[in-house]
């Protein structure tokens, strides 16, 4: 595994929420193996950056290889990985692997399906704040590290918007526990 450089993010938000599944995501040593990413691009009715930018999306009109951390609903921390200007992925879940007791301190659960499985429970378990907005991802506190292997990604439509819901820029690993929910079952055709 080897530390991805900011220049990869330099891409499509869709592109790079993919080729995301499968990365070793740590801060200050805690985290886990991405398992569920969403993009979001300037386009988008979706995205934060659709209406232009604010003092709160100033990151995603940033460099590539930034985080954009942002408040949900005033309750949650939640983090993106910047791509091309105005465009961002969406860390959802980890498969959590390393500072599992800190975690559990942070989230007050053992339950390793639970610590990062939804991305305000992945800021949560791993420290993340607004303090990290706008912090390049390739030095510390970060460490972002490419897969160790081949992974089998699935995509579908992204959860929790009620705008561009149909758009299926949300990416999960193949048959994760750890995906904050398990993506939609394809039925057969009549």
């Amino acid at each position: 595994m080897s530390q991805i450089p900011l220049s990869w993010f330099a891409r499509p938000a869709a592109a790079a929420a993919a080729d995301l599944i499968g990365c070793r995501l740590l801060v200050d040593g805690v985290g886990g193996i991405i398992v569920e990413t969403e993009a979001y691009d300037r386009s988008d009715p979706a995205s934060h950056s659709f209406p232009g930018p604010t003092r709160r999306n100033a990151s995603m009109f940033g460099p590539p290889g930034h985080a954009y951390v942002y408040r949900s609903y005033g309750l949650h921390w939640c983090m993106n990985l910047v791509c091309e200007v105005g465009s961002a992925v969406l860390v959802r879940a980890l498969a959590p692997t390393a500072g599992l007791d800190r975690m559990a301190a942070r989230r007050n659960t053992a339950a390793a399906r639970l610590l990062c499985a939804g991305p305000g429970r992945v800021c949560q378990a791993l420290a993340i704040t607004g303090a990290h907005d706008g912090l390049p991802l390739d030095r510390a506190p970060f460490q972002l590290l490419t897969p160790e292997g081949p992974v089998a990604v699935v995509s579908g439509p992204r959860i929790g918007i009620t705008r561009g819901t149909q758009t299926p820029w949300r990416f999960l690993l193949a048959g994760s526990p750890f995906a904050s929910r398990p993506p939609p079952r394809r039925t057969a055709p009549s």
